[in-house]
């Protein structure tokens, strides 16, 4: 028979990531989620810079991502 009793196993712990590890990472998911703004909603009422500009210069991208445009 064995020897170790039910529920005596150690409970494990996540290792801890250091911050320095995770600022490149928090910055490059920052700049996707500012590029896919400026992809998907840079238009109509929700808009930062006035006109078409930024809908015509990403407007391939809009359809490649499958926003509706037209």
């Amino acid at each position: 028979m064995s020897d170790t009793a039910i529920g005596s196993h150690a409970i494990p712990s996540p290792a801890p990531i250091p911050v320095r590890e995770i600022a490149p990472w928090l910055i490059f998911g920052l700049l996707m989620l500012l590029a896919l703004y400026f992809v998907g909603a840079e238009e109509g009422a929700t808009s930062i810079i006035p006109g078409m500009y930024v809908h015509e210069w990403v407007h391939d991208s809009r359809h490649l991502l499958g926003f509706p445009c037209h």
